[in-house]
């Protein structure tokens, strides 16, 4: 073997090594204590909107005057476990109908808004030019109209359904990929593997399939998690209000709208479904800036450390300290 063979099984034997030696995502999760509740949560939730319904029927509807404002309590069974609203139906049932319900119009309008916003963004950022103006103008004439606005006047003037909750958010958050989407475009279009392509004849088409995507992807990702929040809480605004979900169909927002005149006298009504609210958007929140984190090469390294030796802040330059 001669020695430019050699050195070249010692440069693969230490790419080999190091890629043995960087942590896996779930490792860096695990070793985040705050991500990994957010995401055992989110994974619970996710969970029982899938597969709950299943299991309890048409509980979540049947009435029991009867059991009319029973609070929680153990002597009831699973379903009593969390009490009843004033017409004797389950708690349990009902978050677990809400849940379902919540992430119904919450998931597929982010992912709606997430695959539009980006493709058009890319497409934009990576063209520039009149495209770019044009994709940007369109964005800012959506952001002038607040979300919620927009919302409550399209709601009132159709009728308030799922379908509909879904059309208005999605509509209403595609600039917020768009402009991310584009910003990353803009910026890789210069790089030096982009002109590469470009040379070698490489579709427009394909050069952002393969090689801007992929880069600005977990961006993205990032922003469609932190997006989720603000969806999930908008349509829960909106079915408090009246204009959202409709009975017979139950969403956590409406739980809190119906429990809030019995809040005196059977706060678990109000209470359990925003407690719902609050650790769904937390984990989320919490999730997204870990991802942020883990998917960014230059900040990586703060998940690998042990949890002792993790810089709680960015060091200050000695320059910079008075």
């Amino acid at each position: 073997m001669t020695q430019a063979e050699t050195d070249a099984a010692d440069d693969t034997d230490e790419t080999s090594s190091a890629r043995d030696h960087r942590p896996s995502r779930w490792r860096m999760l695990g070793r985040d204590r705050a991500a990994a509740a957010g995401a055992v949560v989110l994974t619970l939730v996710a969970l029982v909107a899938l597969f709950g319904r299943l299991f309890i029927g048409d509980r979540a509807r049947r009435q029991d005057l009867d059991a009319s404002l029973r609070p929680p309590s153990l002597s009831d069974g699973v379903y009593g476990l969390l009490g009843t609203d004033v017409l004797g139906r389950s708690m349990v049932a009902r978050l677990i109908e809400a849940a379902a319900t919540t992430l119904s119009v919450a998931v597929p309008a982010v992912l709606c808004s997430l695959a539009i916003g980006s493709a058009l963004g890319l497409w934009a950022g990576y063209h520039g030019g009149r495209r770019e103006s044009v994709a940007m103008r369109v964005a800012d004439v959506i952001l002038s109209f607040p979300s919620l606005l927009i919302a409550v006047v399209v709601l009132y003037v159709f009728s308030p359904s799922a379908l509909n909750l879904v059309l208005i958010l999605a509509v209403t958050r595609i600039p917020v990929y768009l402009r991310t989407a584009r910003a990353e475009a803009a910026e890789l279009r210069t790089r030096l593997f982009v002109d590469a392509a470009r040379t070698f004849g490489t579709p427009s088409h394909l050069i952002i399939y393969r090689h801007v995507l992929p880069i600005a992807l977990p961006t993205l990702l990032t922003v469609a998690t932190l997006d989720f929040c603000f969806v999930m809480l908008t349509e829960s605004s909106l079915s408090f209000l009246g204009i959202g979900i409709q009975p017979p169909d139950v969403s956590w927002g409406l739980m809190v709208a119906q429990g809030r005149q019995y809040l005196q006298t059977a706060w678990w009504i109000t209470v359990l479904p925003g407690l719902a609210i609050v650790l769904t958007t937390v984990s989320a929140t919490v999730l997204a800036a870990w991802a942020r984190i883990a998917t960014d090469p230059a900040q990586r390294w703060r998940l690998t450390l042990p949890r002792k030796r993790r810089p709680v802040q960015a060091p200050v330059p000695p320059e910079m300290i008075p």
